[in-house]
């Protein structure tokens, strides 16, 4: 079992944040320099590093500027029916098309 299967959403929402701090290190860059080039307000950011809180749009403003961006197009990943071996399992997962009331 994985060890973030084992995190909150909060705790996770914090390690993405730490990542994201040190990757913009690692980019060099101040807070100030990433929220002006990402157009993300400096109190977001501040509050994103801190405690992990942000929109997505402004996360993915973030990501983007620190080139991070691809690792969200595989985020829901839908279950590819050529790697379904039997009609069982098909059925076992069966893809909806739209949520129950």
């Amino acid at each position: 079992m994985s060890h973030i299967m084992l995190m909150s959403p909060q705790e996770l929402a914090r390690l993405i944040a730490s990542k994201a701090r040190a990757k913009r290190l690692s980019f060099n860059l101040s807070q100030k320099n990433l929220a002006n080039r990402s157009g993300v307000s400096l109190a977001s950011l501040k509050v994103f590093e801190q405690h992990g809180k942000i929109s997505l749009e402004s996360l993915l403003k973030i990501a983007f500027v620190l080139d991070s961006t691809e690792e969200f197009i595989s985020l829901f990943k839908e279950i590819s029916i050529d790697k379904i071996n039997s009609l069982d399992e098909l059925l076992k997962n069966n893809l909806r098309k739209r949520g129950r009331k």
